[in-house]
């Protein structure tokens, strides 16, 4: 199985994927055993091809909740099915990056769980000899379970938030976080990923607002996304990728899914390997091919009130 992942990589190298601008999928409502106010999707698209999930949480019925959640292993990490279990949660979707090479790991930008701040957002970062001030996307769950998906950084503990990205192009860097054009976001739980994928209905993917330009984030990789609708509604995404039965998908292809669902704004969360989507039922989709699941840092979980 390995072999077969890195000849599909092998060749997409050699062999540059062209970028739909549009990619229709044929979706099916699993029957899995969820709550109501929850519903499961799989999805099919033979021409590229691709193979898709998502759950629609609405949360609108006061019984669900939605959470950022972290490890607390000593290692910081777990696999999303180990999250699920250790939490009780009813649904787990994997989260914000982190760095694979640290034990404990490392959680790449801001994450606040619980109302406490674990890790605050990197304020600037080091891209081609130049240093960029960043305020990436995120998403986050005030004390009232309102989701918000916006462009975020801290300052001491204090998290902000600004109604559009900083103007950062590659080798024309912004030079200053202005605190002064940002309002207070208080959010009990939020992750930083990104970039943004839509914007009021509209697909305006910002990668180089975030400053992920010449990184593999842009490429065409499985992926994972969040979305709100607005009518309240939470959509949690996967995209299998790196496997004969489904390529991945460009950030470009994967805003234009989670526009056909009726999004109003998303955001791309951490992909490859550990893009996964995990119910009381077990794991959805099958990373790079595989059935086992990376460990990772954060998700986001949803919960049931019985």
């Amino acid at each position: 199985m390995r072999f077969i992942v890195i000849l599909i990589l092998f060749i997409s190298g050699c062999n540059p994927i062209n970028q739909e601008g549009n990619v229709p999928i044929s979706w099916t409502e699993l029957n899995e055993k969820t709550a109501e106010g929850i519903r499961l999707y799989y999805g099919r698209n033979t021409s590229l091809p691709l193979n898709v999930w998502y759950a629609d949480i609405d949360l609108n019925n006061s019984s669900i909740t939605a959470k950022v959640i972290s490890s607390h292993d000593d290692d910081k990490r777990q696999t999303p099915s180990e999250l699920l279990l250790s939490t009780h949660a009813t649904i787990v979707l994997n989260g914000g990056y982190f760095i694979m090479n640290q034990a404990p790991t490392s959680h790449v930008g801001l994450l606040k769980e619980n109302n406490i701040l674990l890790e605050p957002a990197s304020q600037s970062i080091l891209r081609d000899n130049a240093r960029y001030f960043i305020s990436r996307g995120a998403i986050g769950f005030n004390n009232q379970n309102v989701p918000d998906i916006s462009w975020v950084a801290t300052r001491n503990d204090s998290i902000f938030s600004w109604d559009k990205p900083l103007n950062n192009r590659p080798g024309n860097p912004v030079e200053l976080l202005d605190y002064s054009t940002a309002t207070f976001w208080d959010m009990v739980g939020a992750i930083h990923a990104g970039p943004v994928l839509l914007q009021n209905g509209i697909a305006e993917v910002t990668t180089e607002e975030e400053v992920f330009f010449n990184t593999p984030v842009a490429g065409v990789q499985p992926r994972s996304a969040v979305g709100i609708t607005k009518d309240n509604h939470l959509i949690l995404l996967v995209v299998d990728g790196r496997q004969p039965e489904s390529r991945g998908v460009y950030l470009e292809e994967l805003a234009t899914i989670l526009m056909d669902l009726g999004c109003d704004v998303a955001l791309n969360l951490d992909g490859g390997g550990s893009s996964a989507l995990v119910t009381s039922e077990g794991l959805l989709n099958r990373p790079v091919g595989l059935r086992a699941e990376r460990e990772i840092m954060s998700a986001i979980g949803i919960y049931v009130n019985d």
